[in-house]
């Protein structure tokens, strides 16, 4: 990164800022392309849970290559100024990962994707799933081999 005083690589730092984030944008190669869509998720350390249609681009691009890239960010605020360049500026936190996406096949861990996802989002960890709606839900793993995350802090 060239702005080393913007920086984050506490770990607890990056996993919170993906936790406060409200969506993860995956990017997948398509053909050689650049495919990035922006999904719900949920976390359990260094692997995020999506789920997703049966059938589908990203399906596809994930069938044809498993590497991927994951982006979050978080708006704080915008400081406005008198000149474009230089006053005019975003404070932000973002986080970037490098890894690999799998389909999971065992319906428990679909139920473990399923739970961190609605973790994420309602605060409860005890929703049940019909055998049926499991066996049918497409849940992707992707584990994180790689998280990095950068700050423009607000001034105080």
């Amino acid at each position: 990164m060239r702005r080393q005083d913007k920086t984050i690589d506490d770990p607890d730092e990056l996993h919170r800022i993906l936790d406060d984030a409200f969506v993860v944008h995956l990017g997948l190669v398509d053909n050689g392309r650049p495919y990035v869509v922006p999904l719900n998720f949920g976390r359990e350390g260094d692997v995020l849970y999506v789920h997703c249609a049966s059938e589908g681009r990203k399906l596809r691009c994930l069938a044809a290559q498993s590497a991927v890239c994951v982006e979050v960010e978080k708006l704080i605020r915008v400081t406005k100024g008198e000149t474009a360049c230089g006053a005019w500026t975003s404070h932000y936190e973002s986080v970037i990962g490098f890894g690999t996406a799998r389909i999971v096949e065992s319906n428990d861990e679909r139920e473990r994707g399923l739970q961190a996802i609605m973790a994420k989002y309602s605060g409860r960890r005890d929703w049940s799933f019909k055998p049926e709606t499991l066996a049918k839900t497409v849940v992707v793993r992707v584990d994180l081999e790689t998280i990095s995350g950068k700050r423009s802090p607000a001034p105080v």
